[in-house]
């Protein structure tokens, strides 16, 4: 129904000086959908206050609304060329007036789940790229054939925006940073099962796709639901958190098309709160994120925490912990040297993580689970509140090399799904008592003892050691050739 459109209008933003990447195509297509998408909800909620005989009154002033700047209609309900802006009179409102204008709307927000607060946020951050008038033009008139009145319509959408999120993963640059991969996401929700009436966090949120992921699960669950039901699953239940502009955007955008209205994602830097700030008012029942790895932190945002490190991922993880409700549950992905490494942040924080929570499953994912990232990462599963007695080991094996022709799949992680239930033993997964864990290093690297590779790298030390002996024997072997000239 849309795929064409989308394509058309990747196709002028190609042709644009000022888009260079699909980071670029997503951010334009991002805030020109969002307020198409405004446009709609307006005038839905116009016509059901005409129907119950009442007046609306609209968010956005007159010289503002889509329906004016942007597609002006007829008669014919097409739009009148006569009365659109184009060529340097539209850059200039854009950027001149429309954007100064919605960014406004950051001081008129009542809080982070308001419409307000997302138009103040957004084009507070974003520019507009476009730089020719008459490609923004092409592109708005593409943008107006979207509909987002039907759920087929907005299922349809959706996918489609997914497709672009995930395009700019496999974009190189930084654009892992906005996509996780959805089966991943599907199966680490089958294993911690969130229901109704509970509370679900992503403080690292990105393109919001766990909570997005979250949401379909619930909806699919539970398919009698009751409109008190239903309207927790839009006001009351998932949260997220974001620093970046450009994910903090997609991600509103993302949780839009799959059906919340005003969904609870705050524009901030997560690890600049305070964990003895932390009260029991703002914890949740379950966490889902994939927190960004390989980041350095700043000196003054490490003293927000108890185990201080430069490692972003460590600290999110900590911030987790404390989230989380006594009895809360979790599936955190992280890098799999977590398990092993030997400095002291790392020592402590497995400590923290295995007398305060049952971890009670590890996954092991294979090289090349996340595009354009070349570090392995496992998935941690815990429950807040008792310490880990036992942990279920499950090393994913999909029998082929991943990338972008063959990503992971939904079947790749049946068996895990399934295993997982009784934590059973089999040729790709094993228990470990924590017992028989070191208790000076807490290392929680394990090997297959059904014939597996280990799950963690080698020591530091080891590998220094045998770079030192490769080093030797090229000098050896070097000298020798040497000799023969």
């Amino acid at each position: 129904m849309f795929e064409q459109a989308f394509k058309n209008i990747d196709d002028v933003l190609w042709k644009d000086a000022g888009c260079t990447s699909e980071l670029d195509y997503t951010e334009q297509t991002s805030w020109l959908l969002f307020l198409k998408y405004l446009d709609a909800l307006e005038q839905d909620k116009a016509s059901e206050a005409a129907l119950n005989g009442k007046k609306y009154t609209h968010i956005l002033d007159k010289p503002y609304r889509w329906e004016t700047w942007a597609a002006p209609k007829g008669k014919d309900g097409k739009i009148d060329h006569n009365q659109t802006l184009t060529g340097d009179d539209l850059i200039q409102f854009v950027n001149g007036k429309l954007f100064p204008y919605l960014h406004g709307f950051k001081q008129k927000a009542t809080g982070p789940n308001t419409i307000e607060y997302k138009i103040g946020e957004i084009f507070g951050e974003i520019k507009n790229r476009i730089q020719s008038g008459y490609n923004l033009r092409e592109i708005i008139d593409h943008i107006d054939e979207l509909r987002f009145q039907s759920q087929t319509e907005k299922h349809e959408l959706s996918h489609l925006y997914e497709a672009k999120i995930k395009n700019m993963g496999n974009a190189g640059r930084n654009g892992g940073e906005y996509y996780t991969p959805r089966p991943l996401e599907r199966a680490i929700i089958q294993v911690v099962r969130p229901k109704l009436g509970e509370r679900i966090y992503d403080g690292a949120g990105g393109s919001m796709g766990f909570l997005c992921e979250a949401f379909e699960y619930l909806r699919e669950q539970n398919p009698k639901r009751t409109t008190a039901q239903d309207r927790a699953l839009q006001e009351s239940t998932f949260y997220g958190k974001e620093k970046k502009s450009l994910a903090y955007v997609i991600g509103v955008m993302n949780m839009i098309l799959h059906g919340i209205e005003a969904p609870n994602i705050v524009h901030t830097n997560t690890l600049t709160e305070n964990l003895a700030d932390v009260q029991e008012k703002d914890r949740y029942h379950v966490v889902l994120a994939n927190p960004p790895f390989g980041g350095k932190e700043r000196k003054e945002i490490q003293q927000n925490f108890p185990i201080r490190t430069g490692e972003t991922a460590f600290l999110f993880l900590q911030h987790f912990i404390k989230i989380l409700k006594a009895g809360g549950r979790a599936g955190i992905v992280i890098k799999n040297t977590f398990l092993s490494n030997t400095d002291n942040a790392s020592v402590s924080l497995r400590k923290l993580l295995l007398e305060s929570c049952n971890l009670h499953t590890v996954l092991d994912c294979p090289g090349g689970t996340f595009q354009g990232a070349g570090v392995k990462t496992v998935v941690l599963f815990f429950e807040k509140g008792a310490p880990t007695r036992k942990v279920w080991f499950y090393q994913l094996d999909p029998g082929r090399n991943m990338g972008k022709t063959n990503p992971l799949n939904d079947d790749d992680l049946a068996e895990f799904i399934e295993l997982q239930k009784t934590k059973a033993d089999s040729s790709k997964s094993w228990s470990v008592e924590v017992a028989s864990i070191d208790p000076n290093t807490f290392d929680l690297s394990t090997k297959n003892p059904n014939g597996g590779e280990e799950i963690a790298h080698r020591s530091p030390q080891e590998i220094m050691d045998e770079i030192a002996t490769l080093d030797a024997e090229s000098a050896e072997v070097l000298g020798n050739i040497k000799a023969l000239l």
